[in-house]
């Protein structure tokens, strides 16, 4: 009998165009058999600043999407890959959170990391501190988390939350708080997310501060297979309640999918077979990509996998033939 976790499968959406348009695609979703909806935590409108980091536009702002989603569907989860811990002080995400997954009557995944898209940061006039104090920052933030939602008076006194004489209302449904995922691609990141969260999101090494070459390179199966001893190190004996998540950012479903493959890795400056097995792409038929997850979840016990809305239709045979795995 297998000891691997069973599969579980994520949609994450960016955009949409009304609120009909949301709402029809988080019940999609749900239909679908995804376990769950997650936006990611990002502000830029269109203009030089965001062409400047390369990423795409995410036009609809997380918090709000996310009770729209939860609203509109009966157990779909709701969460954000990942909320950026400088982007909103952090008492407000804590009561924002505990308030999400109460309305939402417990469907709610915390998703939190130490930010990393410099340019952003820079349009918005929010200052980049170097990544070990960002990092720092982010440990304080999810200590702080779990004690308001301990619902105990709070008296944390921190380099960078300072918290004292109130209690964290509401209480989260979900006890003893919503599950954490912390999400990212450097050591640290990762070993704070092997102690503290329920799920460990591995994600490129972001460390250029723009999307690019640099953090797909950090990410093949050699890299993903040391970040996963990284996690397993530092979780000790709660590895084994740990789920590890990973997005699938390149998924291409049908035949021929080899030469789009072949394509990607001469831009990104890989090998064709680098790309064909990177843990953050996937291609090929139904059958040929549930082998590959089968694989990889044998060798990174990758379990949780998360593809774009602009392939969920596609990828939902993939869902039903591996849920329950």
């Amino acid at each position: 009998m297998s000891t691997h976790r069973p599969f579980r499968f994520a949609v994450q959406s960016f955009n949409a165009s009304s609120a009909n348009e949301w709402r029809e695609r988080a019940r999609r979703t749900e239909d679908l058999g995804y376990s769950a909806l997650h936006l990611a935590d990002h502000f830029l409108g269109p203009g030089p600043a965001l062409e400047a980091t390369q990423h795409p536009l995410q036009a609809l702002a997380a918090v709000p999407a996310m009770a729209v989603a939860a609203e509109a569907t009966r157990s779909l989860r709701v969460g954000c890959r990942v909320f950026c811990i400088d982007y909103r002080h952090p008492v407000m995400l804590a009561k924002e959170a505990a308030t999400l997954d109460l309305l939402s009557e417990g469907r709610l995944e915390l998703g939190l990391g130490a930010g990393w898209l410099k340019g952003e940061y820079e349009a918005a006039g929010i200052g980049f501190d170097e990544a070990p104090i960002r990092i720092e920052r982010l440990t304080e933030v999810v200590s702080a988390l779990k004690s308001f939602f301990g619902g105990e008076l709070l008296e944390l006194h921190g380099e960078h939350v300072r918290w004292q004489g109130f209690a964290g209302a509401p209480r989260p449904v979900q006890r003893p708080h919503p599950p954490i995922m912390i999400g990212g691609g450097s050591r640290r990141v990762l070993e704070l997310a092997a102690r503290e969260a329920q799920v460990v999101s591995l994600n490129f090494n972001n460390r250029s501060g723009v999307m690019g070459a640099d953090g797909v390179k950090t990410s093949t199966a050699e890299g993903t297979a040391r970040k996963v001893e990284w996690v397993r190190r530092a979780a000790g004996h709660r590895y084994s309640e740990i789920e590890l998540e990973i997005g699938a950012y390149f998924t291409f479903i049908g035949e021929g999918t080899e030469s789009v493959a072949a394509g990607m890795a001469g831009a990104f400056g890989l090998e064709a077979e680098d790309m064909i097995h990177h843990p953050h792409a996937l291609f090929g038929t139904t059958d040929a990509i549930c082998e590959e997850l089968l694989r990889r979840r044998e060798l990174y016990d990758l379990s949780y996998i998360t593809v774009g809305d602009h392939v969920a239709d596609a990828f939902a045979p993939v869902v039903k033939q591996l849920t329950g795995c």
